[in-house]
C-alpha cells in the first residue's frame, strides 16, 4: 500500500478508536448517570434507607428543639407575668432572648461542624442546653430567667444548625427538598404536642414544671445522639482553617445573591410565624379569655396543619412544581392571611370572635409548610462545601430577624392583636419582596421547570 494510504487508513483507524472510546465514555456516563437517578429516585423515596429510620426520626427531634423550648412555655407566659410580678413585654424578652441566642449559637457551632465533624459540637451543645434548661427552672427573678433563656437557645442552636448540616451531608437536589419535608412531619409534632404537655403541666404544678420536663427530653435526645447518631462529615472534607476561614466561607455565601435572597426571604417569613407565637398566648388567653388548654388545643391544630401541608409539599409538589413557585404561592397565602388578621383587628368586620381569628392563623401557619422547608432547601442547594456554614446562616437570620420581631407585637400592651397582624404583615411583604428582588425566579422559569441540583 502507498504510504500516503497507510497513514490515512491508520489516522481512520485512530479515529475509530477514538469514536469507540468516546461512545463508551459515553455510554458509562449513561449508566452513572441513570444509576444516580435512581438512587436519587430511591433517596427521595425512601430517604430511610440511607439514613436509617432512627436516625431519620433522629434529626426530626432536634430540629424539634426550638419548638419545644418555645412551644412548650407559651401557656405559661401570663402565668409568668403573675408570679415574677413583671410585665407581658418583660416576659416576652424571655422569647427573644432564646431565640437570639439560637441564632448566634449557630453562627458558632455552624463552623465548628465544619472543623470538628457534627457530632462533637451536637454533643456540647445538648449537655449545656440541658444545665441551662435546669438554671430555667430554678430562676428566682424575671432577669434571672431571661440571662438562663439566653443560655438555653445559645446551647440549643447546635440541634437545628447540625441537623440540616447532616441532611445536606447526606442529599442533594430535590431528594434534600423531600427530606426537609419529611423532617418537617418528625419535627412538626413539637409544635402540636410541646403546647399541649405545657398546658397539662400548669394543670398540676406551675410554670417550673414545664422547664423540668424539657431538662429531661434534652436528656433523652442526648443520649440518643450519643448512642446512634453517626458521624456524617468525613475528615477529609472538614475544614482545617479557624475564624478567618469560617467568615471568609460566610461571606462567600453571602455574595451569592439568590443564597442571600432565599436566606432572607426564609428569615422574614419566620418572623411572620414568631409574631404568632410571641403574641398568640396573650391574644387568644387575654383577649378572647380561652383557658390554657383551650389556647394549646388551637395551637396545635395549626401545627397539624403546618404538618399536612408540608407532607403535601414533599410527598406531591417537589418534583412537579418549581420550588420557586411553590415558594411564592406560600408567601402569598400568608399575605393574604395577615392582611385578613389586620383588617379584623381594626374593626373592619365589626366585633369578630375567636373562630375567624383561629382561622386566619390557621391558614398563615398552614403556609409555612410549604414555605420554611423550600427556603431552606433552595438556599442549600446553592452550596455543597461548607454545610455547617451555610446551615448556620440559615438560621442566624431566621432566629435574629424573629427575636427582632417578638418584642414589636407586645408594643401597645396586651389587649390588641393589632401590633401581631401589622408586624406579620410587614414581615411577609419584606419576604416576598427579597425573594422576588433577589432570586428571581421568573428567570429560572423560563430556563427550566425546577430547581434540580446544587451549585457549587
Amino acid at each position: 500500500m502507498p504510504e500516503g494510504g497507510a497513514s490515512i487508513s491508520k489516522t481512520a483507524h485512530e479515529a475509530s478508536r477514538t469514536e469507540h472510546k468516546t461512545s463508551d465514555a459515553a455510554h458509562e456516563a449513561s449508566d452513572t448517570a441513570h444509576e444516580a437517578a435512581a438512587g436519587t429516585e430511591r433517596s427521595d423515596r425512601t430517604p430511610h434507607r440511607r439514613t436509617g429510620l432512627l436516625v431519620t426520626f433522629l434529626l426530626g427531634s432536634l430540629t424539634a428543639v426550638p419548638p419545644l423550648a418555645m412551644d412548650m412555655y407559651l401557656p405559661a407566659l401570663p402565668e409568668v407575668t403573675r408570679a415574677l410580678h413583671a410585665p407581658a413585654a418583660t416576659v416576652q424578652l424571655t422569647l427573644t432572648t432564646c431565640l437570639a441566642g439560637m441564632a448566634l449559637g449557630q453562627l458558632v457551632v455552624g463552623p465548628m461542624s465544619d472543623r470538628w465533624g457534627r457530632r462533637r459540637p451536637l454533643l456540647a451543645g445538648l449537655a449545656v442546653f440541658v444545665v441551662a434548661t435546669v438554671l430555667c427552672a430554678l430562676a428566682p427573678t424575671v432577669e434571672l430567667l431571661v440571662a438562663f433563656r439566653l443560655a438555653q437557645g445559645l446551647a440549643g442552636a447546635a440541634a437545628i444548625v447540625i441537623a440540616r448540616a447532616v441532611v445536606r451531608d447526606l442529599y442533594d437536589g430535590m431528594a434534600m427538598a423531600r427530606f426537609f419535608s419529611t423532617l418537617m412531619l418528625i419535627s412538626g409534632v413539637a409544635p402540636v404536642v410541646a403546647p399541649l404537655i405545657g398546658g397539662q403541666v400548669l394543670r398540676v404544678t406551675d410554670w417550673r414544671g414545664v422547664f423540668a420536663v424539657l431538662t429531661v427530653i434534652g436528656v433523652l435526645i442526648g443520649l440518643l445522639v450519643w448512642a446512634r447518631l453517626p458521624e456524617t462529615l468525613a475528615p477529609a472534607e472538614r475544614h482545617s482553617g479557624g475564624v478567618g476561614e469560617a467568615l471568609r466561607s460566610m461571606r462567600g455565601l453571602l455574595a451569592d445573591r439568590s443564597f442571600t435572597g432565599y436566606t432572607l426571604a426564609g428569615g422574614f417569613a419566620f418572623a411572620s410565624l414568631f409574631a404568632y407565637i410571641s403574641a398568640s398566648p396573650f391574644v387568644v388567653q387575654e383577649i378572647y379569655g380561652a383557658s390554657p388548654q383551650t389556647f394549646s388545643l388551637l395551637f396545635g391544630v395549626n401545627s397539624v396543619g403546618l404538618v399536612l401541608v408540608g407532607q403535601i409539599n414533599g410527598k406531591i409538589l417537589v418534583g412537579r412544581v418549581s420550588l420557586d413557585r411553590v415558594l411564592g404561592i406560600g408567601l402569598a397565602i400568608v399575605i393574604t392571611a395577615a392582611t385578613a388578621l389586620l383588617l379584623m383587628s381594626l374593626g373592619v368586620f365589626g366585633e369578630v370572635g375567636l373562630v375567624p381569628v383561629a382561622a386566619a392563623l390557621f391558614v398563615l401557619m398552614s403556609a409555612m409548610g410549604i414555605t420554611l422547608p423550600n427556603t431552606q432547601a433552595l438556599a442549600l442547594m446553592r452550596t455543597k462545601q461548607a454545610a455547617g456554614s451555610a446551615s448556620a446562616l440559615l438560621g442566624a437570620f431566621s432566629f435574629l430577624i424573629g427575636a427582632i420581631a417578638s418584642p414589636l407585637v407586645g408594643i401597645a400592651g396586651e389587649d390588641t392583636a393589632l401590633p401581631m397582624a401589622v408586624v406579620q404583615l410587614a414581615a411577609a411583604l419584606v419576604a416576598l419582596a427579597c425573594f422576588m428582588g433577589m432570586c428571581r425566579p421568573w428567570k429560572k422559569e423560563s430556563s427550566r421547570p425546577s430547581v434540580e441540583g446544587a451549585v457549587s
